[in-house]
């Protein structure tokens, strides 16, 4: 029984075979710029690593993102977090992310590619109308260039790989992508402590 809930996350079997049905599309049919990352033994919460688009105050960085599934999927969808700290006005500082296909328009058809995809059009077209950072969306509505530039300026500390691998058409495994943003955040931590130290 306890192995049983391990490989589920406590959802229904007909629940797991849905988002195995999902994911497995997704290999078979992968997102440019997107790697999704999940342990076999519990598919409730899935990874995704989402490279910034190109022109974009985001460019350059990759975010990671957490999808967490609940018993009530699919006629709830997953609770969606921003693992990376981003600057964004519909992400929340704690990572929360507003998005209306995660909320009052989603419906059971949609799935995992659909709000993977909304969630990189989110990094290409902010919507300031529906804030969960209001210093974000303030900035991107009256002085976008401050706005661009606190964005880039995060992105720069908290998204950007310090290694060649950074590009993830070049990663060639799951678990390349998470070991080579590991080793960038430990660099970065490392590196702050030798800043406080002088």
């Amino acid at each position: 029984m306890m192995a049983e809930q391990s490989m589920t996350g406590n959802l229904s079997l007909g629940i797991v075979k849905r988002i195995a049905v999902e994911l497995k599309k997704l290999e078979n049919d992968s997102i440019e710029g997107i790697v999704v990352k999940y342990d076999p033994q519990n598919i409730s919460i899935i990874y995704a690593y989402i490279q910034g688009p190109v022109s974009t105050p985001y460019e350059g960085g990759t975010f990671k993102v957490k999808l967490s599934f609940t018993s009530e999927y699919p006629s709830l969808p997953p609770i969606g977090y921003f693992v990376t700290k981003i600057f964004h006005p519909n992400v929340s500082k704690d990572g929360q992310i507003c998005v209306n296909t995660l909320k009052k328009d989603w419906k059971p058809e949609l799935d995992i590619r659909h709000i993977l995809l909304v969630i990189r059009c989110l990094l290409i077209d902010p919507n300031p109308e529906s804030a969960l950072n209001e210093e974000a969306g303030k900035l991107l509505l009256e002085k976008y260039e401050e706005f661009a530039k606190h964005a880039k300026l995060w992105t720069e500390i908290y998204a950007i790989v310090e290694s060649k691998a950074s590009n993830i058409e070049n990663i060639r495994s799951l678990n390349d992508c998470q070991n080579t943003l590991d080793t960038a955040t430990s660099k970065k931590d490392s590196k702050r402590r030798s800043l406080k130290r002088l």
